[in-house]
């Protein structure tokens, strides 16, 4: 089910809302952490109902697990236990994930093999409720979980606002929260701040990233060369869909969550507001960044053995990160670079050097915009087929407006030719001032986490309210999923 649906606002959320908080008010809080997990798990399985044996099977093994690993545990060895519980989690994933990637690698470069391909359906979210719950399990190992109940755990890992796509939480953030009495109660100005936030969300999701994704999948999707400035609208018009779809998902699941009185872990903070790539992760998806150090960079060695493994650790970090997001070998490299980059800046930042702000943010968003153009493309040679003509290299070539040619025709002696800017993408202007306005959003405005800080109800923010929500709501009907979802 989709936040930006019919189904989900009008139906799911409000009597999810309204059944949950009637059973509290009756004194039955484990009927209703009950119902909690139900309508998290009907929420799970619209989408498709052989989903749910898998997410329930792999609920119950790691509860099973992680109780075994607890304080008090009879178990001698809780480590090998730690390491059976973690190897079943990503052997679970592997399978699903990555079995045909695998298989059609061997068959690449052993023709005579020729191994079948599984063609298994990728289970929603499993890449993020696997790594939910390998923390668990860590956490556990460490006495960091201080409860163990099911129907407490089936609430941590199925909540429905966080389970499809993050944030990826913790036991500790979230369990206190929910035992909390008090959150047992409806609070209007959570509903309110719930609303504006969920709002604000659904509109950066339809009337935004929705919009940035036509011209990113003419541009990626088709098989005409593209000229410098469709590769450039092409790759900045992915650059601004990924990250208004993030957001707006971010900001709904935590509008949803606020109606029940969770607050969900910042996950997305201005990313393109980072002035070097240390930053950009530290302010995209955090809890992935989160766990990738804390579970694989610092169980690595982190930065406690040298410069040399200091930077292989950060490299087989940022490889691991960028295979998690995908199955293919775009993915790797796209990781890849990312790991390379951290490199670049740890070396830069020990020589104490430093640049200007404007230049720095230049530096890094120019390379972020760029690297994902290989998480967007399909293929290295969809990938290649941008890259080529955002450098001039296309042969299609720099394309001027034909209005420029009575002034500028001498350029026609270098190769430039004037006409029709893009028209494989078929943006005009509104396209170019869209492009405008993604810039000066990103960069200049407070972001939903401040907005919600600061958050105080007035006549301004119901209007503003309601003309978002409103303009949300009239573009519903060319709903589409949210990209995190594929990962």
């Amino acid at each position: 089910m989709l936040f930006n649906s019919y189904e989900f606002i009008f139906l799911f959320l409000p009597i999810t809302f309204f059944v949950y908080f009637y059973l509290n008010k009756q004194r039955l809080t484990v009927a209703a952490k009950a119902w909690l997990v139900f309508a998290s798990l009907f929420f799970y399985s619209w989408w498709n109902l052989i989903y749910l044996p898998l997410i329930l099977g792999s609920m119950l093994f790691n509860f099973a697990i992680g109780t075994a690993l607890g304080k008090g545990s009879i178990f001698k060895n809780r480590r090998k236990l730690l390491g059976v519980g973690i190897t079943s989690n990503l052997l679970a994933l592997g399978y699903f994930k990555y079995a045909d990637f695998f298989i059609n690698n061997i068959n690449y470069w052993m023709p005579a093999g020729d191994i079948p391909s599984l063609n298994l359906a990728l289970p929603l979210a499993i890449s993020f409720f696997t790594f939910q719950q390998i923390a668990y399990l860590v956490d556990s190992y460490k006495g960091e979980t201080g409860e163990y109940d099911f129907l407490n755990y089936a609430v941590f890992v199925s909540f429905f606002p966080q389970l499809i796509a993050g944030p990826i939480v913790h036991h500790k953030e979230m369990m206190p929260q929910f035992h909390n009495t008090k959150n047992k109660v409806v609070k209007y100005r959570n509903i309110a701040v719930g609303l504006f936030i969920f709002s604000i969300g659904l509109f950066k999701k339809v009337a935004i990233a929705d919009t940035f994704a036509i011209w990113a999948n003419a541009g990626f999707d088709g098989q005409e060369a593209l000229t410098f400035f469709e590769a450039w609208a092409t790759s900045l018009s992915y650059t601004f869909q990924l990250y208004f779809d993030f957001s707006g998902y971010m900001d709904m699941a935590m509008g949803s969550a606020l109606l029940f009185n969770i607050r969900l872990p910042i996950n997305f903070n201005s990313p393109y507001k980072a002035l070097d790539i240390q930053d950009f992760w530290r302010r995209w998806h955090i809890t992935l960044s989160r766990f990738l150090r804390d579970y694989i960079y610092i169980p690595l060695g982190g930065n406690k053995k040298g410069s040399v493994r200091t930077y292989t650790n950060l490299f087989t970090t940022f490889l691991i990160g960028g295979l998690w997001h995908g199955a293919g070998w775009t993915f790797v490299v796209w990781g890849g670079l990312h790991g390379i980059a951290m490199i670049i800046h740890r070396i830069w930042s020990s020589l104490g050097l430093k640049l200007w702000a404007w230049v720095a943010w230049l530096v890094t968003f120019n390379f972020v915009n760029i690297t994902w153009v290989f998480f967007r493309a399909e293929s290295f040679a969809d990938a290649w087929r941008v890259i080529k003509a955002m450098f001039g290299m296309s042969a299609s070539g720099i394309v001027l407006p034909g209005f420029l040619v009575r002034h500028l025709s001498f350029l026609e002696q270098k190769g430039i030719a004037f006409g029709e800017m893009m028209p494989v993408l078929g943006m005009g202007k509104a396209g170019e001032m869209m492009i405008v306005f993604a810039f000066v959003t990103v960069l200049l405005f407070t972001n939903s986490n401040e907005k919600m800080k600061k958050f105080q109800p007035s006549a301004w923010n119901a209007v503003y309210f309601s003309i978002l929500f409103l303009a949300g709501f009239l573009m519903l009907s060319g709903k589409s999923e949210f990209l995190y979802f594929r990962f």
